[in-house]
């Protein structure tokens, strides 16, 4: 394997992770918001997009066996 693969499979690896743990921190502060009633909330609306976008990413992934 070239060096150069080998890196963008490590740069690719670290996105990945990078992208789950983002989609675990934000699902979990939409359960903190949700247990206190604010689920009307800006801020959880933000989390709420942002988690779809995490998800549609990581379903991209295993849809190409990623």
């Amino acid at each position: 394997m070239r060096m150069e693969e080998t890196t963008e499979l490590e740069r690719y690896r670290r996105m990945r992770a990078s992208i789950e743990e983002r989609y675990a921190e934000v699902s979990g502060r939409m359960e903190q918001l949700k247990a206190e009633g604010k689920i009307k909330s800006a801020t959880y609306r933000q989390y709420y997009a942002n988690k779809m976008i995490y998800k549609n990413m990581l379903d991209l992934y295993r849809l190409y066996d990623l």
